[in-house]
């Protein structure tokens, strides 16, 4: 009889563990594992070919991964479970007050958040070395407006190795086009409208499953998904063969925890942390909380420091996401230049490599960076914000988030608004399109829970 087999190469790299070893390597030694004696077998197993003998490979080191020590000289204390992150907090104090339009502050953090995603979304995954010159040549450095589809020409494209046709432009049509980064600010209000503000992590793990499909969830969310198809529940699904534990994927997922509490940042984080922990550890984990937390100080304050800082408050302040974040106000309070700023966090962090380009750490530097820099102006800073490159779209729509949350739907120009003509085109079942104004709408509801 015939054996049965997966066709192991034909498996995406995000379902395909022994694939990811040079991240999960590089992954275990950030995190303090020690780990360091089994780098050439990482890199040796890795060189295979995808089959079986490869699979059982990843196994085995994957239990070496599960059961590695920490290194005793190793300066941070990382944990993933809420109460030892509550523990680790260091408190922030600053003068608040009360908004006095919460609903064009909700308008402006949706709609701030959209626009920034669209800019970011038609060069996502284009490094700095192009990107640079792609906008020099299209007459958009420094950029000041949406990268369209008509800058592109054949001789263009011949230019650059990145494939421009596969991405999304703002001149392609009227409405946000379907981008995970706002697929999940809707799913979410959709969990809150359903399970209400006390929705648990298995809620959101059953969610997943039922509203969306499984190629629109990317590295540590599509391990996450796979995991709970085998059956492993949150908080297990984010460790399970999860090499990508420590990426931007949950901090692209927090605001709407932001929107809904207002003023209240500890409550923002720890819904951040529900959701957070299905596929995301430590690092993971916090970017979310910061990115929650930030949006809610936003709501009731505008001075830009004071919201970073609200935002570190819910994070371990032993943690690099942390230590990172802090480096970049303070260089920025000691008189460092913005393109000083920017040159140490691409110098530090490798925009070369996938691990360094979606790494939570140096797109949360770039976030708060863009905050500093950019001084409350919205067209400026969602710039800046996709011209660092890293992670471009997600990167605009969190600042955009954040900015448009503290000063209001005014600071956005109409010109940023026109494409997307108040619409959010989503790939969620049984929900499509919806109308940013009945968003904002019901997010008042839910504030009001």
């Amino acid at each position: 009889m015939e054996e049965l087999t997966p066709q192991y190469d034909q498996l995406h790299e995000y379902e395909f563990y022994p694939v990811n070893l040079l991240t999960e390597y590089q992954q275990c030694i950030d995190e303090g594992l020690d780990m360091e004696a089994y780098k050439d077998v990482f890199t040796a197993v890795y060189c295979l070919p995808n089959d079986a003998v490869k699979k059982a490979l990843g196994d085995a080191l994957f239990e070496k991964v599960r059961t590695a020590k920490m290194r005793t000289d190793y300066p941070y204390n990382e944990p993933s479970d809420l109460p030892s992150i509550q523990a680790l907090r260091k408190p922030h104090s600053y003068a608040q007050t009360a908004p006095t339009d919460l609903e064009d502050k909700l308008l402006g953090a949706w709609l701030g958040r959209t626009c920034g995603c669209l800019l970011g979304k038609s060069i996502e995954g284009i490094r700095s070395n192009e990107l640079l010159p792609f906008l020099q040549e299209t007459g958009n450095y420094p950029l000041h407006r949406y990268i369209l589809r008509s800058d592109l020409t054949d001789e263009i494209r011949s230019r650059y190795t990145f494939d421009f046709d596969i991405c999304t432009y703002a001149d392609d049509g009227e409405g946000m086009p379907p981008d995970d980064d706002t697929n999940y600010t809707v799913l979410y209000q959709q969990i809150i409208e359903k399970y209400g503000r006390d929705f648990t992590p298995d809620d959101v793990a059953q969610t997943w499953l039922c509203a969306l499909p499984k190629d629109a969830y990317c590295t540590a969310e599509r391990v996450a998904y796979c995991n709970f198809v085998a059956g492993f529940c949150p908080p297990h699904s984010a460790v399970y063969q999860n090499a990508y534990r420590e990426w931007i994927g949950a901090q692209i997922r927090g605001d709407y925890f932001g929107y809904i509490n207002p003023g209240k940042p500890a409550l923002a984080a720890e819904m951040a942390w529900r959701d957070g922990c299905i596929s995301h550890v430590k690092n993971g984990i916090y970017g979310e909380m910061f990115a929650a937390a930030m949006l809610s100080v936003a709501a009731v304050t505008g001075n830009i420091r004071d919201i970073i800082l609200g935002g570190l408050a819910e994070i371990p302040h032993t943690s690099r996401l942390y230590a990172e974040v802090i480096s970049v106000l303070e260089g920025f309070e000691n008189g460092v230049s913005q393109a000083d700023c920017f040159a140490a966090i691409h110098k530090k962090y490798d925009e070369h490599t996938s691990h360094g380009w979606c790494h939570t750490i140096p797109n949360a530097m770039i976030v708060a960076a863009t905050l500093l820099y950019g001084g409350g102006d919205y067209s400026k800073s969602i710039c800046m914000a996709v011209e660092a490159a890293f992670d471009t779209d997600c990167n605009a729509a969190t600042v955009g988030s954040v900015l448009g949350m503290a000063f209001g739907s005014g600071i956005i120009d109409a010109y940023w608004r026109a494409p997307i003509a108040g619409k959010i085109h989503t790939s969620i079942f049984g929900v499509g399109t919806v109308d940013i104004a009945d968003c904002v709408r019901l997010t008042l509801k839910h504030i009001g829970q």
